[in-house]
């Protein structure tokens, strides 16, 4: 499955995206915000993650950015079960992509797929010391649950709180709220 927005490919990873996977999570600023990666991040483990994303329930894709005649690795995203929940948002990008909006953009293509295939409830979540990540749920319409949950984060091998998140697809019209 692929999607395709006015600046982004999304799809699945491939084997040969393994190096570049590499050099665009490889950095401890992006692992830190995320639950399951490890630090450091090997080319094991980009390998693994790009076969395991075909085992997932729920869409799994890499973002690639297309600028001029480049097409660049610059992040991932996915839809999938996260504790007890059926449907949950992730994504990350790599630090030379923050700022430029392509987390809504994707995040936005990946909610148009879920409400296609039929997913009436998403929820995500983001650690209290990555703002950045709450203001792009805001923007796309999800609403603070008022839940505050100790997740444990591979990459700083810590617990970590993280405030929820939830989005009522059923009236979701795909539009970008504009928030602080």
């Amino acid at each position: 499955m692929f999607a395709r927005t006015e600046r982004l490919t999304l799809r699945p990873g491939w084997a040969d995206d393994a190096p570049a996977l590499l050099a665009a999570i490889g950095h401890e600023a992006v692992v830190r915000n995320l639950s399951r990666a490890p630090w450091p991040y090997t080319l094991a483990d980009a390998e693994g993650s790009i076969e395991r994303g075909y085992a997932t329930p729920g869409p799994s894709f890499l973002i690639f950015a297309h600028d001029g005649r480049r097409c660049d690795l610059v992040g991932g995203i996915g839809l999938g079960p996260f504790r007890d929940h059926a449907h949950n948002l992730g994504y990350w990008l790599t630090p030379a992509a923050w700022g430029r909006g392509y987390a809504v953009e994707a995040a936005r293509a990946v909610l148009d797929l879920a409400r296609t295939l039929g997913v009436r409830q998403v929820v995500a979540g983001h650690f209290v010391d990555n703002p950045a990540s709450g203001s792009v749920l805001r923007k796309l319409g999800f609403t603070a649950t008022g839940e505050v949950l100790s997740v444990f984060s591979t990459g700083r091998n810590a617990t970590v709180d993280s405030v929820e998140y939830a989005i009522d697809l059923s009236a979701w019209r795909g539009e970008t709220r504009i928030a602080a």
